[in-house]
């Protein structure tokens, strides 16, 4: 520390080295006092709450479930609460006003990571200061409260805007102006904001850049063609950018150019202004660096700062910026989301133009006349819109898939594209680097290793293989039972299991194609979910069992996906890592119910394993009464461990070293029964569960490694 201390001094003289060091460690000192802020918040939370000031503009309303965040003796909590009729639903609907609530409400800690490189709820509310979520029982009284203070004003006004704009405008175009003007795009918006992701431009309703610079550009010019002068107008730019801030929900992505904005008037440019900008953003807020907008907003920030490209032709220019930033953020897009749509950059220029100058206008206008007459006409311009973005979906349907890279892989690719930016007119060294770069990208799409994973699909089942060589293997799908019949009222609008869970961690994995899925039996909690795996992934061929084909409703799902079916049974194989799965059950025709699984054994490098699907103790009994005695390593545990699986029987004989259960958290079913956990305990049986550890993956080239999410 010495040597290197006195080798700055060196080359940077003493009294920079030492103004640096202070800075760092006043920066230091910031974050821990934060961290211990932290901690205490984590530790000084009660079990129950009594009363709730809601956050006005954090209110959503899905069927009948309402959320929304709200405060309690100085702590922000994310609050449930299932709406008990119509017109308690239509009151939070219209609410625009700060209340608070006297409420009986438990609280618990939010869901931790479920999914390797999954979504990390848990982690996503911290950086929120949020630590427990509230979960209302009965809702006792509603009163009007005070807004705290001009963030609190802020987000009641907002919250009356966007409630005005459901209020007094019609479907589609609501969307778009709630989208776009304020930062606000409620569930209703769903399969167009599905479209919008797969075609890579759902980013333009993330509010950054284009409309910061579209309001400060009409703030600045209404005001200096008034004759105001410049100082004044740099000065009223500051509390301009505080409400406009707030009214579009203090997003990082804003607050990142209102602040760069205000620095340039200042006379601060490029990599100055974007390091002032990161330094106050920490004081703002300090943990935007944590968060997924922090990072992208910042990191296009970073390339618009550093590139130049002045000595190019204009279009010329224009194309060499394109592909810069698209290739520079691309090893940061497809780290967070797996996947890129090659056609976004196009799209992203043509809807960018024709929100800029023809969408953003137009609602401003609109939205601004609407207390003196509402403009209700253009609606038919955004139903329009939609549908040539639906037209577009369809063509390009698919994004490419290119797999999560490790930090080592991202950074690599990171360094060798800003080597390429330096040396891209050196075409010798620039085409090898973009070889390398390259090489990177297709080890994240094709990871070296053999796996064996059972994804945490909640309350279902899915097993993903994957071969050293590519082959793929998928056994079920998950999917969610409904369990009651709901009034239209009540009915929410809700993504499939499968795209919050299976699809992220197959995308993660860089798989783009699944050789065979394998649909055990028809249980919805196993194949629930198989027409939207279908969407996102080429299928070589669905394998079901005899009983399967038996049941009516199962053979129309299956006509709908449009893919090769082949019935397997007993004595059918699966070639994979060098070796088999083979069929050992069933052996006739079932009724594809829980004792009609398929059941897969197999020695997959240094282990075999054996899947049971839903099968139960009379199942299992024929099974064993069908083969000779024989012995495995790993069990999946059939039927999510219920007691009616796993019999002593069956497990007496096959001694498995490892049970792998695959369960819900906190499910209504008590899966896994406490009779089924003692019986692998007497057998000295490791158990693994997918509600207490997130997914189980095996991973490995020769032998396997276990590891768990959490």
């Amino acid at each position: 520390m010495i040597l290197a201390f006195l080798f700055l001094c060196r080359h940077y003289g003493r009294t920079q080295v030492t103004k640096t060091l202070c800075f760092l460690a006043g920066f230091g000192l910031y974050f821990a006092v934060l961290n211990y802020q932290h901690q205490q918040h984590q530790q000084n939370q009660p079990a129950s709450l009594q009363q709730l000031k809601v956050i006005p503009d954090s209110i959503a309303i899905n069927g009948d479930l309402l959320s929304f965040r709200g405060q309690s003796n100085g702590q922000t909590y994310q609050a449930f609460y299932r709406l008990q009729s119509q017109a308690e639903q239509r009151f939070f609907r219209d609410l625009d006003k700060t209340i608070q609530l006297d409420l009986v409400a438990k609280t618990e800690v939010p869901t931790p990571q479920r999914n390797f490189s999954g979504f990390n709820y848990q982690a996503y509310l911290k950086t929120q200061g949020i630590y427990r979520l509230a979960k209302i029982e009965k809702i006792k009284s509603v009163h009007l409260a005070k807004p705290a203070g001009i963030t609190g004003y802020l987000q009641e006004w907002r919250r009356k805007a966007i409630v005005s704009i459901q209020t007094n405008f019609p479907t589609p175009m609501r969307h778009y102006m709630t989208g776009l003007l304020f930062g606000h795009l409620d569930k209703s918006f769903g399969e167009m904001s599905d479209l919008y992701s797969s075609l890579g431009i759902i980013h333009l309703f993330a509010l950054s850049g284009m409309q910061v610079g579209f309001f400060l550009g009409i703030f600045r010019y209404l005001f200096l063609r008034m004759g105001w002068c410049r100082g004044y107008v740099d000065f009223l730019q500051i509390p301009f950018s505080i409400c406009y801030a707030g009214l579009t929900g203090f997003s990082i992505s804003v607050i990142r150019s209102l602040l760069q904005s205000s620095l340039a008037n200042l006379g601060f440019k490029q990599l100055d202004n974007l390091a002032l900008t990161i330094i106050f953003s920490f004081f703002i807020m300090p943990n935007f660096l944590l968060t997924t907008g922090g990072i992208l907003s910042f990191a296009y920030a970073f390339i618009l700062s550093l590139t130049d490209f002045d000595d190019l032709s204009k279009y010329r220019k224009i194309i060499a910026e394109t592909l810069t930033i698209s290739l520079g953020i691309l090893p940061i897009l497809i780290y967070y989301f797996s996947t890129f749509q090659p056609m976004s950059i196009v799209l992203t220029a043509v809807f960018s133009l024709a929100f800029d100058l023809i969408m953003l206008p137009m609602l401003s206008i609109i939205f601004l006349l609407s207390p003196l007459v509402k403009i209700t006409f253009a609606n038919s311009f955004f139903s329009l819109l939609e549908s040539l973005v639906s037209w577009a979906g369809k063509i390009f349907s698919r994004p490419l898939v290119f797999g999560k890279p490790d930090i080592l892989l991202l950074l690599a690719s990171l360094i060798l594209l800003g080597c390429l930016y330096d040396f891209y007119r050196r075409k010798r060294l620039a085409l090898l680097l973009s070889l390398v770069i390259a090489l990177l990208f297709f080890l994240s799409k094709h990871p070296l290793q053999n796996e064996v994973t059972v994804v945490d699909v909640g309350q279902g089942d899915s097993i993903f293989l994957r071969d050293v060589r590519g082959k793929t293997v998928l056994i079920d799908v998950g999917g969610k039972v409904a369990f009651e019949n709901k009034q239209e009222w009540q009915k929410r609008d809700m993504d499939s299991n499968a795209e919050r869970t299976l699809i992220p961690y197959l995308n993660s994995r860089g798989v783009s194609r699944i050789d065979q899925l394998v649909l055990t039996h028809t249980d919805t909690d196993h194949i629930g979910d198989m027409e939207e795996v279908a969407k996102h992934f080429d299928i070589g061929e669905v394998l079901v069992s005899p009983g399967s084909l038996t049941v009516p409703n199962f053979v129309e799902r299956l006509k709908v996906m449009r893919t090769k079916v082949r019935v397997v049974k007993a004595g059918d194989s699966l070639p994979i890592m060098g070796s088999h799965l083979q069929v050992l059950y069933p052996n006739q025709t079932g009724d594809g119910g829980n004792n009609d699984s398929l059941v897969l054994y197999g020695k997959l490098l240094d282990k075999t394993f054996l899947f049971t699907g839903d099968l139960e103790e009379a199942g299992e009994a024929e099974l064993l009464a069908s083969y000779p005695p024989f012995s495995i390593d790993v069990l999946k545990a059939g039927h999510h461990g219920s007691k009616g699986s796993s019999s002593p029987e069956f497990l007496a004989q096959l001694q498995p070293k490892i049970a792998l259960i695959s369960a819900g958290q906190n499910n209504r079913y008590k899966h896994p029964h406490q009779e089924t956990l003692d019986r692998l305990k007497k057998i000295n049986s490791q158990v693994y569960r997918t509600d207490q550890q997130g997914a189980i993956r095996f991973i490995g080239l020769k032998k396997w490694m276990t590891e768990t999410v959490r």
